[in-house]
């Protein structure tokens, strides 16, 4: 890899092969800012508190340090069962699928084992996981990981690296007592390495941070990075009425293959999903009254292409983490700006270019001045090409729908049969 200004390496860090050699399958060719910033003090073991959002690559930048360590020191004889060597609390099961996904992939050239730990899926299986074989590396929502201590079923005495991802959203979701015991239960901080990272760094996280953190060093990378600097960001000014045949002349005139569309509400998500579907798009839906196996199912299909529009909602979509999607589609604008920042970096992870296509209807307009203010940059508001706000003539309901509800789904003209989608 030749250099490049203002650009840093992996291999200048003296990486083991067999960890760059899955970094450059990954295709993962210079550091993201916060890759660069904290790996020289992370690989060195100190401990590190972070201020960034998903898509900055933090997720690579811990789980890099950890493997470095497991391959540069390796254990004497064979460890027990259940004792992992590092471990990652995370504060969904998305999330904790996200970060085992990507372990393993940095490690597909060496005989580090990843074990998931979460809630909602097959407990027997996940403890033969845990108990049969050694483990280097647990990723754990707490609730579960708590029900395997009282069992016995795994012990955090020997753990060198605990990991705390997204602490913020542990302490929204009421989480920090159970980690509170969970990190009473690992080493004392001065003899583990201890990396917390957060989206904010509020008066509360940073008690926390130094409660359980020993002379960290502290990164802190801007939201908008993560929005303007890898995401192509476009707002359509468009009516309520015209808002769904503008997105299936987006889907339909530039072909996306696979596009993440957000709405704010579950029913929303659930009118939007029958929708499409009714008007030939191969399209699932991602929210909270999807059933967990099921969820899981459609991102794994999401991933491999078998679904081209996934509709969802914040919550379900804070833990998507997919290679190739380059389209983020708004179909309501949060009202949390945050949520916005969150949103759009789904597409444009860790330096790739994505696209993000916003809709501001009526009452959605009135949300750009905040979100505008929190990136620090205007959004370019646009109007469409006319010919976008007419249904296209090859989408089509399907016939089925059409013999019980005639009247209400003859080809829509504009603003019929989806004034309710607003």
């Amino acid at each position: 890899m030749p250099e490049k200004e203002g650009k840093t390496r992996f291999h200048d860090f003296g990486l083991p092969d067999p960890l760059l050699h899955a970094i450059s399958d990954l295709g993962f060719e210079y550091c993201t800012p916060i890759q660069a910033e904290i790996l020289p003090s992370t690989l060195s073991g100190r401990d590190a508190t972070g201020r960034a959002q998903t898509g900055t690559g933090k997720t690579a930048a811990f789980l890099i340090t950890v493997i470095a360590r497991i391959l540069n020191k390796p254990l004497q004889g064979k460890p027990a069962p259940g004792t992992p060597r590092v471990l990652i609390l995370a504060p969904t099961r998305e999330l904790v699928i996200q970060i085992s996904e990507e372990s393993r992939e940095l490690t597909r050239h060496c005989a580090i084992k990843t074990v998931s730990v979460f809630g909602g899926m097959d407990y027997v299986k996940q403890r033969t996981q845990l108990v049969s074989d050694p483990v280097d590396i647990v990723v754990a929502t707490p609730g579960r990981l708590l029900d395997f201590q009282r069992r016995h079923d795994i012990s955090l005495k020997k753990v060198e690296v605990l990991i705390i991802d997204e602490a913020d959203r542990m302490l929204d979701m009421g989480f920090i007592p159970d980690v509170r015991k969970i990190v009473h239960s690992t080493p004392h901080k001065e003899k583990r390495q201890t990396l917390l990272f957060s989206a904010t760094l509020t008066a509360q996280i940073i008690r926390l941070a130094s409660e359980w953190t020993h002379s960290p060093v502290t990164v802190e990378i801007e939201p908008e990075q993560v929005a303007v600097d890898t995401v192509e960001q476009i707002v359509y000014n468009v009516t309520k009425d015209d808002k769904f045949a503008l997105l299936l002349n987006i889907i339909i005139q530039q072909d996306l293959s696979r596009a993440l569309v957000f709405c704010n509400r579950r029913d929303e998500v659930r009118r939007l999903s029958e929708m499409l579907t009714r008007y030939g798009i191969n399209c699932a839906m991602l929210s909270g009254e999807v059933p967990q196996k099921k969820r899981l199912r459609r991102l794994e299909d999401f991933k491999a292409g078998k679904i081209r529009v996934l509709v969802a909602t914040d919550v379900a979509g804070r833990g998507i983490h997919i290679e190739g999607m380059d389209h983020v589609i708004n179909f309501k604008l949060p009202h949390d700006p945050e949520d916005y920042v969150h949103r759009i970096g789904r597409t444009g992870r860790a330096g790739a270019a994505g696209t993000s296509i916003s809709f501001a209807d009526e009452m959605d307009a009135f949300f750009i001045p905040a979100i505008e203010e929190f990136m620090g940059r205007k959004l370019p508001c646009v109007e469409p090409q006319e010919e976008w706000l007419t249904m296209p003539k090859t989408s089509q309901p399907k016939k089925k729908q059409r013999t019980r509800r005639k009247k209400r789904s003859r080809g829509p003209t504009r603003g019929k049969a989806i004034k309710t989608m607003g």
